[in-house]
């Protein structure tokens, strides 16, 4: 009696991983949302620009054009970079907690960060991308940054060393994770002769 009290308990606790699937749902929807917003924005971006060779306008208004121009492709690329990340976590939690995506796997094209083996996985590509959002995010606040002091100066500076910081330990925990894996690769090869 007890041990088929617990084989239901576990077959149901087992089964309530299938939880998650609400939260694959709503993160694919809020990628294609954001997709799709950036999408309106390009558009409509791409018929102001037109604006920018008519000769009637004054250079004070296409340079005011011009810096909207760059700031607003940052955003897009702000917004796609955010839709990635939905999608990125919307397809990992499926592979973690539902099923491996036979497809992705069995694809030459498909790309390697959608195959995520572990949460570790996971968090990293999301950290990069997340980076990267952060990049482009501080990148279009710089342009709109009007620098009035020698400090404001000395702010920007110190930003973007820390930006080179942050991609460079980025890229170094790669590369030490990558000769891991290598490592390990090898080991199996021997273990395998």
């Amino acid at each position: 009696m007890m041990s088929l009290l617990e084989k239901l308990f576990e077959g149901a606790l087992w089964r309530s991983r299938y939880v998650v699937l609400f939260a694959v749902i709503a993160s694919m929807a809020a990628g294609f949302a954001i997709f799709y917003m950036a999408t309106v924005d390009v558009v409509y971006l791409i018929a102001h620009i037109f604006h920018y060779a008519d000769p009637s306008l004054a250079v004070d208004a296409r340079k005011v054009l011009h810096d909207e121009t760059i700031t607003h492709i940052v955003e897009v690329v702000d917004g796609y970079l955010l839709a990635t990340v939905m999608l990125i976590f919307s397809l990992g939690m499926y592979e973690l907690f539902i099923s491996d995506i036979d497809e992705a796997h069995g694809s030459k094209t498909s790309s390697k960060i959608l195959v995520i083996e572990s949460l570790d996985d996971l968090k990293a590509r999301l950290a990069k991308v997340i980076l990267m959002i952060l990049i482009v995010t501080l990148f279009e606040q710089a342009l709109k940054m009007e620098m009035k002091t020698t400090l404001d100066l000395l702010y920007l500076g110190g930003s973007l060393a820390l930006i080179g910081l942050a991609l460079y330990l980025t890229h170094a925990a790669d590369s030490s994770h990558g000769g891991e894996k290598h490592e390990e690769e090898k080991g199996g090869d021997k273990h395998g002769h």
